[in-house]
Order: C-alpha cells, then sequence, then structure tokens
C-alpha cells in the first residue's frame, strides 16, 4: 500500500468517525450517566466491534456481500438492537435528573463493554463501511503487511477517538453545560437512534 492509498484511506475513515451515529450517543450517554470510566470501557466495546469488520475486510472476507440471508439477519438484528437502544434512551431520561458536575463513577466492564461492541457489530453500516472501503481503496496489488498497518491504525483512531469524546463529555465546564439539558439529551438521543432504525427499515431493499 502506497503512502498516497494510506492517507486516503485514513482520511475516509476519520471522516466517518466525524458523523455522528449510534455508537456517538451511546458513548455519550454512558459517559454522562456512569462517568469516564464507563465510557471509555463503551469505546473498547466499539472498537473492538470495528475491528472485527475490519479484520474481516482485511482478511478478504466477501461472505456478507455474498450472502442475502446473512446481511438480512444482520441488517434487521442491527434495526431491532436502535430500536430498543432508543427506547431504552427515552425511559432513562424519566430517572436520570440533571447531570452532577462529578458523575459517580461505575465500573461495570461486561455491561458497559457488552453494549458498546453490540452497538457497533449490530450495525449494518459499519460492515458495509469497511468491506467497500477496503475493495476500492486497497487494490490487489496492497501487500498483507500494508493492509494490516492500516487496520491497526484504523482500531487505534477509533479507540482513541471515542476515548477522547468520554474524556471531553466528563470534563466539568462540560458536565456544567449539560446539566440542565441532560433529560433533553436522552430524549434527542433516543429520537436520533428510533429514526435511524426507521430509516434503515424504509430503504432496506
Amino acid at each position: 500500500m502506497s503512502w498516497q492509498q494510506f492517507v486516503v484511506l485514513a482520511g475516509a475513515h476519520f471522516l466517518a468517525l466525524l458523523s455522528p451515529g449510534p455508537d456517538f450517543f451511546l458513548l455519550i450517554n454512558h459517559s454522562l450517566g456512569y462517568g469516564r470510566r464507563a465510557g471509555y470501557q463503551t469505546a473498547l466495546g466499539i472498537a473492538c466491534a470495528n475491528g472485527v469488520f475490519i479484520i474481516a475486510a482485511l482478511c478478504g472476507v466477501t461472505w456478507l456481500q455474498r450472502s442475502p440471508l446473512t446481511y438480512a439477519l444482520m441488517y434487521w438484528s442491527g434495526c431491532a438492537y436502535l430500536a430498543w437502544l432508543g427506547m431504552q434512551f427515552w425511559r432513562g431520561a424519566a430517572s436520570s435528573g440533571s447531570v452532577s458536575v462529578a458523575p459517580a463513577e461505575r465500573s461495570d466492564f461486561p455491561a458497559f463493554f457488552g453494549r458498546g461492541f453490540a452497538s457497533g457489530i449490530l450495525n449494518p453500516k459499519n460492515a458495509m463501511f469497511y468491506l467497500t472501503l477496503f475493495t476500492v481503496l486497497a487494490g490487489k496489488d496492497t501487500t498483507m503487511l500494508g493492509r494490516g498497518v492500516a487496520a491497526a491504525w484504523m482500531v487505534a483512531v477509533v479507540l482513541f477517538w471515542d476515548c477522547s469524546v468520554s474524556w471531553l463529555f466528563t470534563q466539568p465546564r462540560t458536565l456544567a453545560a449539560f446539566s440542565r439539558y441532560h433529560g433533553l439529551l436522552h430524549h434527542a438521543g433516543a429520537v436520533v437512534l428510533v429514526g435511524i432504525a426507521a430509516g434503515l427499515v424504509v430503504s432496506w431493499r
């Protein structure tokens, strides 16, 4: 892989990270509600889910594209999970109250990691994004070493970016700014997540 290919690959990947999606809203919810540690654990789950798709794309696995049944199962599971997650956000708004300047840190690694992983692995757009990205931008002449470096870079960037977001949203100033709007954020996140799920249902072909 040439450095030009790597720059384009890394740039396209980072631009995709800047677009808020289900992972982003879940990360913010956990960070604001349960503290920075919970945010980091969620970020690790998200990064690992991305790593699964990256490794699949790296190894040239195209079964997802060639198997309509497999893709359909993943697609509809993702829709159901996003809708369920949205409902949890909406229900959580009633009991969340306002955010304190220093939310109590909670460490429930299996729960937070699992939710982050589920959010990433059940998002069909993640699967198609990485498969398409490697197929289009990493040609047949690309060495396995080059693809491996690109894969490791992308997983590291996902983890670093999500941890940075969690760190930012658990800063005292940020928490104070959002304290009055915590319920509104829950409701907004719920609407966005259910909206994404509805959009996926409508766009199904």
